[in-house]
């Protein structure tokens, strides 16, 4: 499967106003007919990160749904939505009993979010068994079982994958891998790893392997800095997001190795880039989204994202955004057909044809139910008076 990603992506897009991020449900009028309302409401329940390390990526998923909502009339394929809301905290142990009780008592009709990848698997039994669509809109690891399970963001072993081949070209030696040690870090480390042998590259560690930080605990990386300090490493890659993205980038900045180039998932993407100011400065990162990407729907999205919150939309809203994309365009399908039911969303979901995104165009691949897509490289340099990621050159397409 291939179409068409080239696009210009020179214009700036720049942020045009600020609102504060409204917190709480985003629940509209209407109900589903289980609570006594209209036959025609549609129940999402959305479960990401609202406390904990990785608030600032969950809360960035539901305000770009939320956006989305906020701009079509609070509706997705010509029905009224009641979106529904659960905290997913650091992982499993919360995300599990937040998914159940939107699942088993909520009664949703589609599940969205999920910022980790072990949330993910761990959802996914309830999933299959409540037979209803799963929107995943952050990083996802693979899945044997995907009959009811998409992604809008991507697979997690991808933004590794897309870089290594660059870093390889630009670094004259052995680079060092460091990542949290949760699913998330596995997979995201492997796909650069992995890709980064097989193109020749050598990794600085002493063993050969990725280091591991303890999640979600680890919050001096100092030690680890010095230990990459008796390396012959000549650049450093990483994957962090978070307020672990925050303590990362600033102690690298202090550290003995501030002066190695250091490649990113992550690190620098989002709210935490104001918290990390100057020590963030020339840090490299790949991603799917570039905030400065000039597209017409990437114009539209960043100006409604920042008419209402001060900052650049990132990567999590977009995906969030896009989710909400696909159950309007899914839901209008199986509205057409018939009946409009969690079965028969999936199904719609199954048939569609490119998403019109942010992003660049993409549509879901057939073997991993994941967007075929483009990936940027970044660099945080001054736009105006500000920093920002600003897309420096497309790396690869990938997905499938």
């Amino acid at each position: 499967m291939f179409f068409d990603l080239s696009i210009s992506r020179r214009r700036r897009v720049r942020p045009v106003g600020a609102a504060a991020l409204a917190l709480g449900l985003a629940a509209v009028t209407g109900c589903s007919s289980d609570s006594g309302a209209g036959d025609d409401t549609v129940k999402v329940g959305l479960v990401a990160s609202l406390s904990g390390t990785y608030k600032p990526v969950g809360t960035d998923l539901r305000a770009g749904f939320e956006l989305y909502l906020d701009t079509h009339d609070n509706k997705l394929g010509g029905h009224k939505v009641e979106l529904i809301v659960a905290d997913e905290g650091d992982g499993p142990p919360t995300a599990v009993p937040a998914a159940t009780k939107l699942v088993k008592k909520d009664k949703v009709d589609a599940l969205t979010g999920l910022v980790g990848g072990g949330s993910v698997n761990a959802v996914l039994p309830l999933v299959n068994q409540a037979r209803i669509p799963f929107l995943g809109s952050n990083g996802r690891p693979v899945i044997k079982d995907l009959e009811y399970v998409w992604t809008t963001s991507f697979l997690s072993d991808e933004p590794g994958k897309a870089i290594a081949p660059y870093v390889k070209e630009k670094v004259d030696g052995p680079v060092y891998a460091i990542g949290p040690d949760y699913q998330g870090g596995y997979d995201e480390l492997r796909g650069f790893t992995d890709e980064f042998k097989r193109v020749g590259g050598e990794l600085a560690n002493p063993d050969g392997k990725t280091t591991w930080t303890p999640f979600p605990k680890t919050t001096n990386f100092m030690p680890y800095f010095a230990e990459i300090a008796k390396t012959d490493a000549k650049a450093v890659y990483c994957f962090y997001a978070g307020k672990a993205a925050i303590d990362f980038a600033k102690q690298y900045a202090q550290s003995d190795i501030a002066d190695l180039p250091l490649y990113t998932a992550f690190v620098t993407e989002g709210s935490v880039l104001q918290a990390q100011g100057d020590a963030a400065k020339d840090i490299y990162s790949v991603l799917n989204y570039a905030a400065d990407l000039d597209n017409a729907a990437n114009r539209e999205f960043a100006a409604d994202w920042t008419a209402k919150h001060d900052t650049q939309p990132t990567t999590y809203a977009m995906a969030s955004y896009d989710a909400a994309a696909v159950l309007d365009k899914a839901i209008a399908d199986a509205a057409k057909d018939g009946e409009v039911t969690p079965q028969t969303i999936n199904k719609a979901i199954a048939g569609l044809g490119q998403i019109d995104s942010p992003r660049g165009a993409w549509e879901f691949g057939d073997k991993a139910h994941s967007p075929v897509q483009a990936w940027y490289l970044r660099q945080v340099r001054p736009d105006g008076n500000q920093l920002a990621n600003v897309m420096v050159q497309d790396l690869a397409t990938l997905g499938g």
